[in-house]
């Protein structure tokens, strides 16, 4: 690439690196959210973990409405939409907070993630489509390492206002009468009124920028017309590019897989009898172990290893994590669930440059799909917190093994198969 086409290409890709900061930075939150709402809202383990799933289940019901989105207002409105939609469902914490009613929280986490659906669908493709696709996963390394900055940053921010003195406070309310600790629950209740707030400011205020920014359309010929193949010309439909659709699912597996990692850590901490204000750190350290892989993935792709390769890697230190997580009890065998960020960072920008090669101008169809997949994590943590309460919280992780075999399966497989006419 000559050097005046990657200057032109440095801008955008600044503006959707800011991006991905905020979806980390909202994303990863949620972590700290499920221990806080299950104290404050007086709530069960499965309960809890439906603030998980409000929040992904949304990428499968806008997914394939943000493609059509993108067509008919194109990219940029599409992302200032996008954050003010998510600064909308941000605000509805205030009045959740204020009557403490669990369902509003759920739908503030709802709207967020169809605000972030949106900006996910036409961001990622900007990132595989600004330079050379067999560096992609480079290109999606950087934005992983503005996406777990954040990721490590948002839960220990959140969970030092939200969950300060919670091993206390949990002490204190099983001895308290109803009424009293109506008024300290409440109270509760109101610290994230200030964080939301601030947090809903701040995407109005991008979605400001970019609005009135001079970043570049782009253009339908650009991501769908000029990248036509030999493949996908003769392909009358999405359906036919069966690469693709083991990739939605490898991609619904592999997003289930990471939010059980992040989202389930701090309660297992808390089973392996670690004290809840130290186990609100363990998603920051999940996430950094994250961060550690998308630096070795911006290194290392794709002069030293492929997509590819790195995908199989990948899975397969997902595994070894987990048995070692079984063998291991306390601190050792959190850190190895932790370990999993490692093994998840390359996954999402292997499996998605995999995922859409050869789409040609079903491009933005196939992103929606890859898109719709992230609802994975609304179904997986839920599957992982139903077999801890007729298991254990160790032994429920055994879920993932089979998940990362089948991620393997499709890096050394899948991603491979196309299906021509005779």
């Amino acid at each position: 690439m000559d050097a005046a086409r990657k200057n032109a290409y440095l801008y955008p890709l600044m503006i959707i690196g800011g991006l991905f900061f905020i979806f980390g930075f909202v994303t990863w939150a949620i972590a700290v959210l499920i221990p806080y709402l299950q104290i404050a809202c007086e709530l069960t383990s499965i309960q809890a973990m439906l603030v998980s799933s409000a929040f992904y289940i949304s990428y499968f019901v806008m997914a394939i409405p943000s493609g059509y989105l993108l067509k008919r207002i194109g990219y940029k409105n599409a992302l200032t939409f996008g954050l003010v939609s998510m600064a909308v469902g941000s605000l509805l914490f205030i009045p959740a907070a204020i009557t403490r009613i669990y369902a509003i929280f759920l739908l503030g986490l709802f709207v967020q993630g169809l605000g972030l659906s949106i900006l996910q669908t036409a961001s990622n493709p900007y990132v595989t489509i600004l330079g050379p696709r067999e560096s992609g996963a480079r290109r999606m390394s950087i934005m992983g390492i503005c996406n777990g900055v954040a990721g490590i940053l948002g839960p220990l921010i959140l969970g030092s206002i939200v969950l300060k003195d919670a091993d206390g406070l949990t002490a204190a309310l099983e001895t308290m009468a109803a009424a009293d600790k109506a008024v300290v629950l409440d109270e509760l209740a109101r610290k994230v009124i200030v964080p939301y707030l601030l947090i809903a400011a701040l995407l109005v205020l991008v979605a400001l920028a970019i609005y009135f920014s001079s970043l570049p359309e782009v253009v339908e010929e650009e991501t769908e017309g000029s990248s036509e193949t030999s493949y996908s010309a003769s392909k009358k439909s999405i359906v036919q590019f069966p690469h693709l659709m083991l990739g939605v699912l490898t991609l619904f597996l592999y997003v289930g897989v990471e939010v059980i990692a992040g989202n389930t850590i701090i309660g297992y901490g808390s089973y392996q009898g670690i004290a809840l204000s130290s186990a609100k750190l363990f998603t920051s350290m999940t996430l950094f172990f994250m961060l550690t892989g998308y630096v070795i993935g911006i290194i290392g792709i794709p002069k030293y290893f492929s997509q590819q390769q790195s995908l199989i890697f990948s899975a397969l230190l997902g595994i070894i994590f987990i048995i070692a997580s079984q063998l291991t009890s306390g601190f050792v065998s959190v850190l190895f669930i932790a370990l999993l960020g490692l093994a998840n960072s390359l996954m999402w920008p292997s499996i998605w440059p995999l995922a859409i090669s050869d789409l040609g101008r079903f491009t933005k169809t196939g992103s929606s799909l890859l898109v719709m997949a992230i609802s994975g994590g609304a179904v997986l943590p839920l599957i992982y917190e139903r077999l801890a309460g007729s298991l254990d919280a160790r032994q429920a992780y055994w879920m993932v093994v089979p998940c990362y075999m089948i991620i393997a399966l499709y890096a050394l497989w899948g991603h491979k198969i196309r299906i021509r006419k005779r």
